[in-house]
């Protein structure tokens, strides 16, 4: 597949100058770092997070300060991923314990699945084709499984070569999985035990997230490299493919070599009306991004400390970022003072929307 490096525009537009000042910072954060959050896609104003401290937690909240825990759910080990079902009544969790835990917002009754998985679970989704609820769970045992959430156990099953690092679906067709081994796993969800095409990624180390475009042509990924790729699916498309580099800083005091600091992207999140793209990473910041126009929309200023999760509520008016340790730097940094907390940011129309276009599914 063709690609272009390095060919971004990096000057934000100057609509908003980098305002943080109205976010919000959600009251009782978890105790210890955020690996995952999720907008509920029914109900606005539900904000769910998985943490290392064993928990799953949902929060009421809005933009005016008034947020709050209003129900949490425990594994027995840190909790790498979380989903709701597509009706936005269930809460699903899992992680490192290799099981998948529920919370039933209708019942207020919690239910856990048959293990099968033999490694962690790193990343769920949820779906629907046929009009059954279906939900993924993707492990470090290089299994993807499938699970009718009617029945609860698992229906089929999908093997890959290696360990599975990140997951991404969209519009009920598309799942993309990429794996240990630098590939990237296309999979038509209309055929969900069949790997549709194998790509190698662009990227030349070690995959950490890869979020699908909202039209499904193709995705966005990042690595531990400092470095963003966007990707298309099909090879008439390889000549929009390209990758930037992102999320490094000027060494200080400056090196005669002229290099930079290079931090791990962590999280990469799809705006649902205007389908461009954030990314967030170790260096504290996260950015917008128009991919069309290779132009970053908008970047912020360091939160103080690594963001290692990211979402976009339903509507796109609000983006959730967690501050947290990452573990990019190994369990020696993870010190008891490391920030760790959900923060809100109240996305203005000029922010993410592409340049020179509308709403449109990109």
């Amino acid at each position: 597949m063709a690609n272009n490096a390095n060919r971004i525009n990096p000057q934000p537009s100057t609509a908003v100058q980098n305002d943080l000042s109205k976010d919000i910072t959600i009251q009782d954060s978890p105790q210890d770092s955020i690996s995952d959050l999720r907008f509920n896609p029914q109900v606005e104003h539900l904000l769910a997070a998985a943490s290392w401290d064993n928990t799953v937690r949902i929060y009421d909240i809005n933009q005016t300060g008034g947020n709050k825990g209003v129900a949490m759910f425990s594994h027995e080990g840190p909790v790498l991923s979380c989903c709701w079902s597509p009706d936005g009544q269930t809460l699903f969790g899992a992680g490192i314990d290799k099981t998948i835990r529920m919370l039933d917002l209708s019942s207020n009754s919690q239910q856990q699945f048959p293990t099968t998985h033999t490694q962690p679970i790193r990343s769920i989704h949820s779906f629907t084709i046929n009009s059954t609820p279906i939900l993924t769970t993707a492990s470090w045992d290089t299994t993807l499984k499938y699970w009718d959430l009617r029945q609860r156990h698992p229906i089929a099953t999908l093997a890959c070569r290696d360990k599975i690092y990140s997951t991404s679906i969209r519009n009920n067709t598309l799942l993309v999985i990429a794996t240990a081994d630098r590939n990237i796993h296309i999979i038509d969800l209309n055929n969900p035990t069949r790997i549709h095409k194998t790509l190698l990624s662009p990227l030349k180390h070690q995959t950490r997230i890869v979020q699908t475009y909202l039209d499904g042509t193709g995705f966005a990924l990042g690595g531990i490299e400092g470095r963003c790729a966007f990707q298309y699916i099909e090879e008439k498309d390889s000549a929009k493919n390209y990758t930037f580099r992102c999320h490094r800083q000027p060494q200080t005091p400056p090196s005669s070599s002229n290099t930079s600091k290079i931090y791990a992207l962590n999280a990469i999140s799809t705006h649902p009306l205007h389908g461009t793209f954030s990314t967030a990473g170790s260096d504290g910041t996260f950015h917008f991004w128009d991919k069309d126009s290779r132009t970053r929309l908008k970047g912020f200023p360091e939160v103080g400390g690594a963001i290692s999760a990211t979402d976009f509520s339903r509507k796109g008016d609000v983006f959730a970022y967690a501050v947290g340790y990452d573990w990019s730097m190994g369990y020696m940094f993870n010190t008891p003072r490391y920030p760790c907390r959900i923060v809100l940011h109240p996305v203005g129309e000029e922010e993410c929307k592409p340049r020179g276009r509308g709403s449109v599914g990109r």
